[in-house]
């Protein structure tokens, strides 16, 4: 099997459709055999899946990444695992140990659990962000700062005051493309058109963050259909894979002695979220 992940400097880039640059992975069994970095030659992302398919990759993992892209890999049978960030050779290690999570046609804002693996809380770069959400396409995102590379200090809190996640408790700001998907709807939009040094507050319904938790994504399944789910407790987060060999977390609700449910809406899904945002810097 082939894994190709956008490069820049050891880095996952963040643009697929900019990137200069991809590094192969050879892998079998498992196990990464060799690896080497190939250039774009400069074409764009619509004749990007097509270069990938001539080198015969199976998996692209990324960062930010548009629908149009992501229906062209699709056509090219090539399995895409969007909202990735870090070090490359640390994320394919993740992907093969079935810890990182596709954001789709990158649409997410944090991922701030440790247990999911989607870059970040922002689908696409910090550690402890937010971005494994609903954010949808953002492509009709308007603003000077599109398709620009963001970096942003955040503090977010619910309703009542509780802080879930921040930025300035870990040092280093978040970093991300607005515009491309990387984060939820909200946080993406107040990002679009702020000065460098503007601190702004946002409030997000669930539909401009997480979205409504889906009945759809509860399971209730036999433990004997699920080899291993007899270990499992209540409250832990576990990863299945769907059909395309993608992991996707899902929390353990209920058990019994014969029956387990599996709830693979996002934690943040139906909740109201507040953000002060402040730019750092826009590259």
């Amino acid at each position: 099997m082939k894994i190709a992940v956008t490069y820049d400097n050891g880095e996952v880039f963040q643009h697929f459709g900019r990137t200069e640059n991809f590094k192969v992975y050879e892998v079998e069994n498992n196990q990464v055999v060799s690896s080497e970095v190939i250039g774009s030659n400069g074409i764009g992302h619509g004749a990007l899946a097509g270069l990938l398919a001539e080198e015969d990759i199976e998996v692209l993992i990324c960062g930010g990444i548009g629908g149009g892209a992501q229906n062209a890999l699709s056509e090219a049978g090539i399995t895409l695992v969007a909202g990735a960030a870090g070090n490359t050779d640390e994320v394919v290690e993740s992907y093969l140990k079935g810890e990182l999570v596709s954001t789709g046609a990158n649409c997410n804002h944090h991922d701030h659990e440790e247990g999911h693996s989607c870059g970040d809380h922002g689908c696409g770069g910090h550690a402890g962000g937010h971005t494994c959400g609903g954010c949808g396409n953002q492509s009709t995102l308007e603003g000077k700062n599109v398709g620009k590379t963001c970096f942003v200090h955040y503090k977010g809190t619910f309703n009542d005051g509780s802080q879930f996640d921040s930025s300035y408790d870990r040092g280093e700001p978040l970093e991300f493309v607005c515009g491309a998907g990387m984060m939820i709807k909200g946080f993406d939009a107040a990002v679009a058109d702020m000065e460098v040094g503007q601190i702004v507050d946002v409030h997000l319904m669930p539909e401009d963050a997480y979205g409504m938790p889906d009945p759809n994504a509860i399971l209730t399944i036999e433990i004997a259909q699920l080899p291993g789910s007899e270990d499992l407790t209540v409250g832990q987060q576990v990863y299945l894979t769907n059909a395309m060999g993608q992991p996707i977390p899902v929390k353990v609700t209920a058990k019994d002695e014969t029956m387990i449910t599996l709830d693979a809406n996002h934690e943040m899904a139906g909740k109201e979220l507040n953000f002060k945002i402040e730019l750092v810097e826009v590259k």
